[in-house]
């Protein structure tokens, strides 16, 4: 199982815990598809993923309707996270990525990232070690947005019972042994989908989602 230390908040302050590449992936592929089923209209949910992106790369998005976006890109060289908290001090975008691998820079300074803004930001080196800048600040708000890749499927489960209205739970709860099942990425069965969610009743549009995630499925 997934399962890093859940009291340790992730921040650029503190980042160490974060995921490697290949877990990080798919612990941003799990979210994405408990999103899909917890809230079966897109505009409502707070994670989604793009599987084709671009060629060769592939985008986590987390999007809090309020201001608050980060897009997590994936190529076959690495990772790198961009993160803007409104009402955070924007910094030179250059001082927050001196170091930035090349293979990086057309997504951190292209669009829609140059649009979005940067108030932090964290790259996987070519040795696959996460990095920032020496210029990162404390007051980011990479704490409220980097704690859900902490590949503790709880994390996830406490945010979404949070989140969600209660009608889209099951009556129990979000069975946390479904969710773990998940970040493992397991095939999704209509019985694993009952468990985390009672939204779905169309099921043709949770295929197409998760075929958009390329997180697989047997329904």
């Amino acid at each position: 199982m997934l399962i890093h230390n859940p009291s340790a908040m992730l921040s650029t302050q503190n980042y160490s815990a974060l995921p490697n590449r290949e877990t990080m992936q798919r612990v941003c592929k799990a979210v994405a598809a408990l999103d899909a089923m917890l809230s079966p209209e897109w505009e409502y949910r707070y994670h989604t993923y793009n599987a084709e992106w671009a060629e060769g790369e592939e985008v986590f998005e987390m999007n809090d309707g309020e201001g608050d976006q980060m897009l997590v890109l994936f190529r076959p060289e690495g990772c790198v996270i961009n993160g803007f908290g409104l009402g955070c001090e924007e910094i030179d975008k250059e001082q927050l990525t001196d170091d930035l691998p090349p293979h990086f820079h057309e997504f951190i300074f292209g669009e829609p990232v140059a649009s979005i803004g940067t108030t932090f930001c964290l790259w996987t080196s070519e040795s696959g070690e996460w990095q920032i800048s020496q210029n990162a600040v404390a007051e980011d708000a990479s704490e409220e947005m980097l704690n859900v890749l902490d590949g503790n499927p709880q994390t996830y489960q406490e945010w979404a019972e949070e989140y969600f209205e209660s009608e889209a739970l099951p009556a129990k709860g979000i069975s946390p042994e479904a969710i773990a099942q998940v970040y493992q990425g397991q095939p999704l069965t209509r019985e694993l989908v009952e468990r985390i969610s009672r939204q779905v009743t169309d099921w043709e549009q949770l295929r197409e989602d998760l075929t958009e995630i390329k997180y697989p499925f047997s329904f």
